[in-house]
Parts: structure tokens; C-alpha cells; sequence
């Protein structure tokens, strides 16, 4: 088995960063870090250099992950997913990112979707089937392309 990408959870709900530290180490992946603000998310991505960021979207301190989505991408080809309860928060707001995956979600799902974000990091390119719950998002080029139209 190959090595799995290195993942930084982003998520102000301790109880579910745990479980998914637990989830994400189980099935071969290495955590860089758990942060619960846009400001320890930002540190903790520049720092650790993860090769995926697990990002809920609504952050401790009022903050959006949207935030760290768009900032940790300008310096860096990290694949990125978003978590939350509600899929059209991300995908209303233009998310710089990969896809998004709706709470609440099975571990095999989560699993799943970090498979296909890593898969659209190193080539470009999303397969099918996807899980229940699973959204790609808008690619930076067509919302450049979008805001360009307007």
C-alpha cells in the first residue's frame, strides 16, 4: 500500500476532530494537526505542509473555512476539502478548493472523498462513483472565468 497524503483537520467541534484523527490514522494516514480558528489554520498550514486540508466551514471565533481554503491554496497545490451540514454554504460561495462533504457523513464516505481529492491533486481529475453526500466545487480557473463574466 502506498503512503497515504499527510492531513490537516480544521475543525472547531474537538469531539469530531478526534474522531477523525482516529479515523484518518487507522486507515493509514498521517495527521500533521488539528486547528479549531482560521489564525492556528493558517500557522498550522504553513508550517506542517500538508498535502490535504479537512475543513469544516464554519470555524470557533465566527471565522469561515472558506478563509483557510483560499489562503493555504496560494501558496500551495494542497488538495482541499470542505465538511458541513449544509453543502450549499460552500458551493454559493465560490470555495477555493476541490469538493465538499455533507455532516453527517460515515467513515467509508469520508475515506472515500479524501481518496478522490488526492486523486485531484496529483492529476487534475475526479472519478466516479462518489459518496452520498460528495460534491466537487468549481475549479479556481471557472471562478475566475465566472467573476470575469460579471
Amino acid at each position: 500500500m502506498s503512503k497515504r497524503p499527510r492531513v490537516l483537520i480544521i475543525e472547531d467541534d474537538l469531539l469530531i476532530a478526534d474522531m477523525t484523527e482516529e479515523i484518518l490514522v487507522a486507515n493509514g494516514y498521517d495527521v500533521c494537526g488539528i486547528a479549531s480558528t482560521v489564525s492556528a489554520a493558517l500557522e498550522l498550514g504553513r508550517r506542517q505542509a500538508p498535502d490535504i486540508a479537512l475543513i469544516d466551514y464554519r470555524l470557533a471565533d465566527g471565522g469561515f473555512g472558506t478563509e483557510v481554503g483560499a489562503q493555504l491554496r496560494e501558496s500551495s497545490n494542497l488538495g482541499i476539502l470542505y465538511v458541513t451540514g449544509n453543502n450549499t454554504q460552500v458551493a454559493m460561495k465560490n470555495a477555493v478548493g476541490d469538493a465538499c462533504l455533507v455532516k453527517p457523513y460515515k467513515s467509508t464516505e469520508l475515506l472515500q472523498s479524501l481518496d478522490i481529492v488526492a486523486a485531484i491533486a496529483a492529476t487534475g481529475r475526479a472519478n466516479p462513483p462518489f459518496p452520498r453526500g460528495f460534491q466537487l466545487l468549481k475549479t479556481l480557473a471557472q471562478i475566475q472565468a465566472i467573476a470575469s463574466d460579471d
